[in-house]
Order: structure tokens, then C-alpha cells, then sequence
């Protein structure tokens, strides 16, 4: 059986030519009448120029492009992808000495959209957001413990509840490769509990490394609280920065109870931390101005797709307008977003209009974004998720 082929419209090439890995279903003028949803399918220009290659899906994004050109999209392709991931951020000392968690592939960031690969200490977790990634699992497994200097010796696959449902995959998680008999992971010298099992995403939200330091940093003799705490990363800088009180919400009771066991780790018999399973914007209401004078907002995705944006931006706007209403005169908000359908500019002016509502003098001091293991592709700006704003109320 031969190739299967999609064909473009005329014109609709010049996104690929920059680059560009996405091919949308209304670009497509002819495909192959037998395509399944995971299949590898070569794209071709409207004069049957070969672009590349990729997976195909129903819905608004029919193409992700893997292979460019003539390249094969195999085995072969993944291992050198793969170990480019991981020279990259070798490159650039990650994982670091006293850390051994990091991502290792980032989607589109790393040429592999659709994989994304969180590494804690020698397993890998892979996550697959399309079929085509879903039906690669086992050869991309098998090429992330050959990657020489990496250590990876085994690999969970968490993708039941990331892959796409017209897929209709039956997908279990479990270990493909070898199995962990530990769950701790080291992130800047600091101890986390990570549940790859039943945990949120790939069990920890490593995004947030550098943010969480700049947390540290400016926590010495605050009191500080954490909204959305999740595993309680924020939490555990703040006290080694020497936080005179930090308390932890989130509505999850499992997600408290792992925050409690991130601080036993590294704090046993701490007193300055507290934990409530509440929701954020009643916690938020009822407490008393200038209870705390440094808080961090870290809600999930309040969009995943454009069509959900303007009730994403009046969600922001309300839980920073209360966080700001009620920080104390000096305080630090860090407020984010990890949305990726809501753009910087949107978040931003959300959070601007939410200070407007209170009347308070509010300054930007730093603008926060993803570490460089969630690198942007420079030809797919969609890539960059993470925003978020340091900010000093008066």
C-alpha cells in the first residue's frame, strides 16, 4: 500500500514554509479517502511539492508536521529528535546538581508536537495529546532509555486523560518501560512527592522552577498564601526563604495532602505552614485585609480553547481583583496564567482591570514566563503558555 497523501490549497503553504507545524483542516484540498486518525500522512503543496510529514487527526488541527522535506518520519526520526532535546538542555545545565527533575520534550518547543516528557530522576513520563504520538509510544520509549548520559530506565505513560476523544482510544496508563520504586523527586536542593500515578498533568508542575525561586527570594518575614497550591511548590520555597507564616489552599483534599507531605519532607514538625482543602474564592472572602502580604494566584487553565477565552478573562478578573482588594499595603501578588489560548496582552489587561476595580496603586515589577526546558518555538509562538506578573500593591 502506498504513501498516504494530503494535498493543500494554493496558498496555504506559507505557513509551513516558515516553519510552522500546524495545518488546519480548512487548508487541506484533497486527502486520502482511507486516513485514520493517528496515521502518518505526507503533505504536499498545491504544485506537489513534498512539505513534510506528520500525523494527521480530525479537527481543527488535521496536521501536526514532524518530518520536514523528504525526511522519513521513523524510529530513526525520533532518536534524533529525542537526543537533541536532551543535548539542548544539557547545554544549558539541566537538570542541575541539586536538581533531577526537568522536561525533556516540551511539544512543539522540541519539534514533537503532540509528546510532552517530564523526567524524575531515572523515569521518564510520556505523555501523548495525539494518536499518531499515542501509536509512536512504544518506539519512543524504547529511544528515550538509549539516550546516552540521560539515565532514564523507565517510562509511565500517563495519556488517558490528555489524548483527543474523536480519537476513541481505549488508553490505559502504566509503565511501558521497567517500573520506579520511588517518588521523590530534587528540585533545587528541595524534596517533592511526585504522584505520576493519580497526580495532576505528569504529577508535578515543573514549569514553575524558576518562578518558584523568585517566590523564595522574596519571602523572608512574609506572611504568605498560596491559592491553588496543588503539591505545595510555592509553599516549600517560601519556607526555606524564611516565610513567617505560609498557608496552602486548594479545593483538592489529595492535593493538600501531598502539599502537607512536600513540607514534611524538607520541614518535619514545621509550624509556620497550615493547609485548607477550600475553594479559593471563599477563602479569598472571608479573610481579613492585610492578612497576608504576599500572595500567589496559580489557577488551572481557565481556557483551553479560544471559544472559552472571554469567560476565562472575567475568571481572572475576579480572583485578582479579590487577591488585590484584600493583600496588605506593601504586599507581592504573583498572579498567572497558564492558559495558552489567553495571550499575554489579554492576561495582562485582565489583571489591569481587576486593580482598576479597587482603586489601588498597583506597579509591575517583573514579568514571568516558562524555564528554558519548556522552550518556544520561534516559528510557534502558541508554544508559549506560561505568563504571569510580579506585582507591588499599595
Amino acid at each position: 500500500m502506498g504513501e498516504k497523501i494530503v494535498k493543500l490549497k494554493r496558498g496555504k503553504d506559507e505557513s509551513l514554509n516558515r516553519w510552522h507545524p500546524w495545518i488546519f483542516s480548512g487548508a487541506i484540498a484533497t486527502a486520502d479517502p482511507e486516513l485514520q486518525e493517528g496515521d502518518t500522512v505526507a503533505v504536499y503543496s498545491s504544485d506537489m511539492r513534498l512539505i513534510g510529514r506528520g500525523h494527521f487527526a480530525y479537527g481543527s488541527i488535521a496536521v501536526r508536521i514532524i518530518a520536514w522535506g523528504d525526511e522519513q518520519l521513523d524510529n530513526n526520526l525520533f532518536c534524533r529528535l529525542l537526543n537533541a532535546a536532551w543535548m539542548m538542555r544539557r547545554g544549558i545545565g539541566i537538570p542541575g546538581k541539586d536538581s533531577d527533575c526537568y522536561r525533556l520534550v516540551h511539544g512543539e518547543g522540541d519539534w514533537l508536537p503532540g509528546l510532552v516528557v517530564d523526567v524524575y530522576g531515572s523515569t521518564a513520563v510520556l505523555q501523548a495529546h495525539s494518536a499518531g504520538m499515542h501509536y509512536a509510544r512504544h518506539s519512543i520509549a524504547n529511544a528515550l532509555t538509549q539516550i546516552h548520559g540521560a539515565g532514564i530506565k523507565n517510562v509511565y505513560y500517563k495519556s488517558e486523560s490528555t489524548l483527543p476523544f474523536k480519537a476513541n482510544i481505549a488508553a490505559e496508563n502504566g509503565y511501558i518501560v521497567g517500573r520506579a520504586d520511588g517518588d521523590i523527586a530534587m528540585e533545587n536542593g528541595l524534596r517533592f512527592a511526585v504522584d505520576w500515578l493519580k497526580g495532576q498533568k505528569t504529577g508535578f508542575f515543573l514549569d514553575q522552577r524558576e518562578n518558584r525561586s523568585i517566590v523564595e527570594q522574596h519571602s523572608n518575614g512574609r506572611r504568605l498564601l498560596n491559592m491553588m497550591c496543588y503539591t505545595g511548590g510555592f509553599s516549600v520555597y517560601a519556607l526555606r526563604g524564611g516565610a513567617e507564616r505560609v498557608d496552602s489552599v486548594d479545593s483538592s483534599s489529595m492535593a493538600i495532602e501531598l502539599a502537607r507531605r512536600n513540607v514534611e519532607l524538607n520541614f518535619p514538625s514545621c509550624t509556620r505552614h497550615n493547609a485548607y482543602a477550600e475553594d479559593a474564592f471563599r477563602f479569598l472572602a472571608k479573610i481579613n485585609k492585610g492578612d497576608y502580604d504576599m500572595i500567589i494566584l496559580d489557577p488551572p487553565a481557565f481556557a483551553k480553547h479560544r471559544s472559552a477565552v472571554r469567560n476565562a478573562l472575567i475568571g481572572y478578573r475576579r480572583l485578582n481583583a479579590k487577591a488585590i482588594e484584600q493583600i496588605a499595603n506593601g504586599g507581592l501578588l504573583f498572579t498567572f496564567s497558564c492558559s495558552q489560548a489567553v495571550s499575554r496582552e489579554e492576561f495582562r489587561l485582565a489583571v489591569m482591570t481587576a486593580a482598576a476595580q479597587t482603586g489601588r496603586k498597583v506597579r509591575i515589577l517583573q514579568q514571568l514566563s516558562q524555564p528554558a526546558d519548556h522552550p518556544i518555538n520561534i516559528y510557534h509562538p502558541e508554544s508559549e503558555y506560561l505568563k504571569g506578573l510580579l506585582l507591588y500593591v499599595e
